[in-house]
């Protein structure tokens, strides 16, 4: 498959998809390699293509109102204690959670994707924080950060914060 088509078919495929695909998937099914496929994600990046790669694969960023969708950036502190709790009460509610933010003193905002969207995801992206070497980033800042959630309506947003104002977790700003 020539380059273009190959560019072509992954922008098709992530525009249909509802989950994360990662670089090995997508090479597995175009039949190149998988730094071929971060050659052509780099390539679609630069023709303005809002690719985003998240600790599960590429994602395709389209904004709320592409989707019809609600988002609200949201204050919390809390300890690692409560982490699951929080990011469970997030998407038992239906919202889903697209990042972390941190305001650290010295390197100003720090954003990163997180694409959780269920208890599988959260459990995924607690395990890797449990297992492996990696620590949260709201150990930077006391515990506190911030996160972008996303509901298919404004009641889920608002039950996310009710639900969080009643663990003691939501900083009202």
């Amino acid at each position: 498959m020539e380059g273009e088509a190959r560019r072509q078919k992954i922008m098709e495929t992530l525009e249909l998809a509802t989950e994360p695909i990662t670089g090995t998937d997508f090479s597995g099914t175009l039949g190149v390699s998988r730094q071929v496929i971060v050659q052509d994600i780099a390539l679609l990046r630069a023709t303005n293509k809002n690719i985003l790669s998240t600790n599960r694969g590429y994602v395709l960023f389209k904004t709320g109102s592409e989707r019809g969708i609600f988002t609200k950036i949201i204050h919390v502190k809390h300890n690692d204690n409560l982490m699951r709790e929080e990011l469970y009460d997030i998407v038992d509610v239906g919202a889903r959670i697209k990042d972390v933010i941190i305001e650290h003193e010295v390197y100003g905002q720090i954003s990163v994707d997180l694409v959780i969207n269920n208890r599988r995801d959260v459990d995924d992206f607690m395990d890797k924080i449990n297992h492996g070497e990696a620590k949260p980033l709201n150990l930077l800042t006391g515990n506190n950060h911030y996160h972008t959630i996303e509901a298919d309506n404004e009641m889920i947003l608002e039950n996310v914060e009710k639900i969080l104002e009643q663990s003691g977790i939501l900083i009202r700003d």
